[in-house]
């Protein structure tokens, strides 16, 4: 039954396919994209490095990962990273970007000026490596706290499991007063728009190309992926979200953070003293 649903139908979206076909939607979501073993160490690697280097673009990689003696074209390089979701920082604006969305909206976020919960929230997508394929993680945050509000898992860059991932943070019954995101098409469509702009709630969007405007959700990567994500190997993506969902549990319930005074997320968000 998944081999019916067709992820490039614009008409009918992925969750009313799957209530169709009487599928649920998780199991077509966490089936991971099947890649050769190879590939998936080459893409392993440019995640790291992505991580330790975010102003990489092609080709600066093909150059990184030459000195790591893994020869590799740049057109392979770049198809791999668009893939992956992976785009460079550039240190300067770009005058001229293809896909302009039809409405724009300025970075509102100075992170001197958050200085209480529920003020903003962010979200990012990061590639998650599974052992024969990949997955996709998005989470929503919030900048003060650092809670994690929400997160999906998806085999698609589409917008609905991002579109899913802001639901289910609002069904806590409180939102924030502004939402930031890169430019990326899934937050810059209309449906993920109106959705905050039905709850009234100011839109930020970093610079292109600029993901310091979301250095706290990139930091929020940087310790997923190496205390997490790297030490394993999910062999699916039941096992990525099981492991992954015990993790970020630690991550705003357990583990102290020092830039919260020795609190942990969950303790600052919803003003639970320790």
């Amino acid at each position: 039954m998944r081999k019916l649903v067709d992820h490039d139908q614009r008409e009918i979206t992925i969750s009313r396919q799957c209530e169709l076909l009487g599928l649920p939607r998780s199991t077509l979501y966490y089936k991971p994209i099947p890649v050769p073993e190879s590939t998936l160490g080459i893409m392993a690697r440019i995640d790291a490095l992505y991580l330790e280097d975010p102003t990489s673009g092609s080709r600066r990689m093909v150059q990184y990962l030459a000195r790591e003696g893994i020869p590799i074209s740049r057109d392979r390089v770049r198809n791999l990273m668009r893939r992956m979701g992976l785009r460079a920082i550039y240190q300067k604006p770009r005058t001229t970007v293809p896909g302009e969305p039809s409405e724009r909206f300025p970075c509102l976020v100075d992170l001197k000026e958050v200085t209480e919960v529920d003020q903003v929230w962010a979200t990012d997508i990061t590639y998650i490596p599974l052992r024969k394929g990949f997955l996709y993680l998005v989470a929503v945050v919030d900048l003060f706290s650092r809670h994690v509000l929400s997160w999906k898992l998806s085999n698609s860059l589409d917008m609905e499991f991002c579109l899913e991932a802001l639901e289910i943070a609002l069904t806590g019954g409180r939102k924030p007063q502004m939402f930031h995101s890169d430019q990326g098409c899934q937050f810059t469509s209309g449906d993920f728009v109106a959705r905050l702009k039905t709850e009234e709630i100011k839109i930020s969007w970093s610079g292109r190309g600029r993901c310091y405007d979301n250095i706290l959700v990139e930091r929020l990567w940087r310790t997923v992926k190496y205390e997490e994500v790297y030490l394993r190997a999910y062999s699916d993506g039941w096992e990525a979200e099981i492991s992954l969902s015990r993790f970020l549990w630690r991550y705003c319930h357990v583990r102290p953070h020092s830039s919260l005074g020795g609190k942990t997320p969950n303790e600052v968000y919803n003003q639970i003293e320790p």
